[in-house]
C-alpha cells in the first residue's frame, strides 16, 4: 500500500517514535482523510505484481527508444550518453543528479510505451542478492538479440553512435561546454576516448575502461547464475544498510558521519582533497555496478555495461537506482520525524548545493530542459511519485539513531607505526559494537590513493590484524572488515594523486574485535588493504585511516 511524506508528518502527530518504526509501521499508512492528493505515480518493488507489470512496459519502451535514430536524445544508447557526460560519483550531487536523471526517463518511457502510469520499480537487493528472473527476458537483458545490430562489435557501435555524437556536441552552449571542460572533456573525441577506453595520457587503450560493451558480454551475471557473490551480499546486508542510513547529517567533512559523499564545488569535479565515499554510494552502490558488469570475476576487463559510465545501456541500472533513491527517502522520512535537518545546514552551503546547474537532462517529448538547478529535484514531487511497500519497511530501515547519541560520537584517529595503521578502540567501545542490534557503532574511514594510468584495480579488500602472509581473504574470514569498490575509471581530468576515502562499517563478526576486549584500555586494530579476488593478490598502502566510535 502507499505511504507518502504527507502521510508520514501526519503519522509523527499521533505516534511516538517507539511506535513509529516498529515492524510494518512505515508501511501502514493510508491516504490522507481529508482527501489531500497523494503522489500521481507510484514505485514498486519488483518482485510485486505491480512491479512485474511495469516491466512489460518497460521492455515496450526500450523498444520504441532503439528504434528512434541516434540523432534522437531518447534514442536508447543516446540517453546514456547523458550518464557518461554528467553524471556525478562521490559527491554530495550523487542522490540528487540521479533522481533528475531517472525521472526523466521515467517519462520517456510512458510516452514511448503507451503506458500512462509508468514508474520505475525498484529493486530491493538486500531482500533480493541476485538479479531478479524476468530482467533476463528479452529486451531487459543488455545480451538480447535485438541490441546485436548496434552493440555487436565497436566497429558497428561506432558507425551508429560516433557522428551523431559529433553533432550533438557542435549544439552544445557555453554553459554545457565549460562544464564538460571541468570533467576534461574538450571535445567530442574526447568523450569516445572513455567509450573505446583509451588513455590519451598513456596513449593507450585499457579494456577494463572502455565505456562500450559487445552485445554478448554485456552482462556479466547470467539467467543461470543470478546471484551475488558473498562480497557483494555482503555489501547490500542489513548491517551496511542499516549503517549508510545512520548518519544523522547530510554532509560532514567526516565521512562516517555524512549520509552523503564528498562536498565539492561542481558536480563533475573532484574535492580538493580526498574523495570521500559515504556508506550508501561506496558499498551497495559502487559493489552492485561491477558485481553485474564482472569486476573480479572478469579483471582487467573489458566488462560488462554496468561498470562504467554507460551502465545506463543495462535496463538493470534504473531499477538499482530507483532503490538508492527509495533509500534517500527512507532517511529523509527518518530525519524528519526526528525533527532532524533533511539538507546541509549551513546558509552558504545550502545554496551552494541547492543552486548547482544541471544542462543536459531531457524529457519525455525529446527537448532538452535547458539549465536546472539541483534544488528542484530534491524531492519527490519534483516527479509526483512516492514509494510502495507490500510488505513494509525492513528492519534494517527501521532502526534510528538517537540525535544526542549520534553528535556525541568521536573519531578515534590513527597511528602509522612500521609502515602500518593503527586504531587503538576503548574496549567499551568494542564491547558495545559486539552488543549492538541496530547500526554499527563502529565505523572506519580508509583513505587510499586510487590507481591511476595502466593499473586498473578497481576493488580492494580491508582487513583488519590479518597475519602479514594473508593476502586474500573470503567474505567469511575473521579479517575481513567488507570491499571497497571504485564505480568507473578516473576521469579524464583527475589528477595522479588522488587519495579517495571509505566509510566502512566494521562487522561485528572480526576475530580482532572477539579477541580481548575485556576490562578497561584499548583493542588495537590494524588495517591493511589487499587486491580484492580475480587479481593477483598484493597488498596496497593505507594512508589514512580512522574509527567513529558512537557513545555507550
Amino acid at each position: 500500500m502507499r505511504y507518502t511524506r504527507r502521510d508520514f508528518l501526519a503519522t509523527t502527530a499521533t505516534a511516538s517514535l517507539a511506535s513509529l518504526f516498529a515492524p510494518s509501521a512505515l508501511a501502514s499508512g493510508q491516504s490522507a482523510s481529508d482527501g489531500t492528493a497523494v503522489a500521481r505515480f507510484h514505485r514498486h518493488n519488483v518482485t510485486s505484481p505491480e512491479g512485474q507489470r511495469m516491466l512489460a512496459s518497460y521492455a515496450r519502451g526500450i523498444q520504441a527508444m532503439l528504434a528512434l535514430p541516434a540523432d534522437d536524445p531518447r534514442n536508447w544508447f543516446r540517453n546514456a550518453f547523458v550518464h557518461l557526460m554528467d553524471c556525478p560519483h562521490g559527491n554530495w550531487w550523487f542522490y540528487v543528479w540521479h533522481r533528475g536523471y531517472v525521472g526523466y526517463f521515467e517519462q520517456t518511457i510512458r510516452e514511448l510505451s503507451g503506458d500512462r502510469q509508468f514508474a520505475m520499480p525498484y529493486w530491493d537487493w538486500t531482500e533480493l542478492p541476485q538479479i531478479p528472473v524476468a530482467m533476463f527476458d528479452g529486451l531487459l537483458t543488455p545480451t538480447d538479440k535485438a541490441y546485436t545490430p548496434y552493440t555487436r562489435n565497436l566497429a558497428v557501435f561506432t558507425q551508429f553512435m560516433k557522428p551523431a555524437l559529433q553533432r550533438h556536441w557542435n549544439t552544445l552552449d557555453s554553459g554545457q561546454r565549460q562544464q564538460l571542460s571541468l570533467r576534461g572533456y574538450n571535445s567530442a573525441e574526447d568523450v569516445w576516448n572513455d567509450v573505446t577506453g583509451y588513455n590519451a595520457k598513456e596513449q593507450t587503450g585499457i579494456s577494463g575502461n572502455a565505456a562500450y560493451a559487445v552485445t554478448c558480454g554485456a552482462r556479466y551475471l547470467w539467467r543461470e547464475h543470478p546471484g551475488f557473490d558473498p562480497k557483494t551480499a555482503s555489501a547490500v546486508s542489513a548491517d551496511t544498510i542499516r549503517a549508510g542510513l545512520s548518519p544523522v547529517e547530510f554532509n560532514n567533512p567526516d565521512i562516517s558521519r555524512s549520509f552523503t559523499s564528498s562536498r565539492t564545488t561542481s558536480h563533475v569535479l573532484q574535492p580538493d582533497g580526498a574523495t570521500k565515499f559515504s556508506v550508501l554510494e561506496g558499498f551497495p552502490h559502487n559493489k552492485v555496478h561491477n558485481c553485474i558488469g564482472g569486476v573480479g570475476a572478469v579483471d582487467p576487463g573489458p566488462y560488462g555495461n554496468m561498470t562504467n559510465f554507460l551502465s545506463p545501456l543495462d535496463p538493470i541500472f534504473y531499477l538499482h537506482h530507483a532503490n538508492m533513491d527509495r533509500l534517500w527517502d527512507v532517511w529523509t522520512r527518518r530525519q524528519q520525524a526526528f525533527g532532524r535537518p533533511i539538507m546541509p545546514t549551513d546558509a552558504a552551503e545550502r545554496r551552494q548545493f541547492m543552486d548547482e546547474p544541471f544542462r543536459f537532462f531531457v524529457n519525455g517529448l525529446g527537448r532538452y530542459v535547458g539549465t536546472r538547478p539541483a534544488a528542484e529535484f530534491f524531492s519527490t514531487t519534483a516527479f509526483d511519485y512516492d514509494y510502495v511497500y507490500g510488505r513494509g519497511v525492513r528492519a534494517a530501515e527501521q532502526a534510528a539513531t538517537a540525535p544526542n547519541a549520534a553528535k556525541a560520537a568521536r573519531l578515534v584517529r590513527s597511528k602509522r607505526t612500521d609502515g602500518a595503521v593503527r586504531v587503538a578502540v576503548p574496549n567499551e567501545a568494542v564491547r558495545a559494537h559486539l552488543a549492538a542490534t541496530g547500526p554499527r557503532m563502529l565505523i572506519a574511514e580508509v583513505t587510499l590513493e586510487r590507481p591511476h594510468g595502466l593499473h586498473n584495480t578497481r576493488e580492494f579488500d580491508v582487513l583488519i590484524n590479518a597475519p602479514a602472509d594473508v593476502t586474500s581473504v573470503s567474505a567469511d574470514s575473521p579479517y575481513y572488515a567488507g570491499t571497497v569498490s571504485f564505480f568507473g575509471p578516473s576521469m579524464a581530468a583527475m589528477g595522479h594523486d588522488h587519495p579517495t576515502t571509505f566509510a566502512v562499517p566494521l562487522p561485528q563478526t572480526l576475530g580482532a574485535l572477539r579477541a580481548d576486549a575485556a576490562g578497561g584500555g584499548s583493542t588495537t586494530l590494524e588495517i591493511r588493504l589487499v587486491a580484492s579476488s580475480g587479481q593477483a593478490p598484493q597488498s596496497f598502502p593505507v594512508l589514512d585511516a580512522a574509527i567513529l566510535v558512537a557513545p555507550h
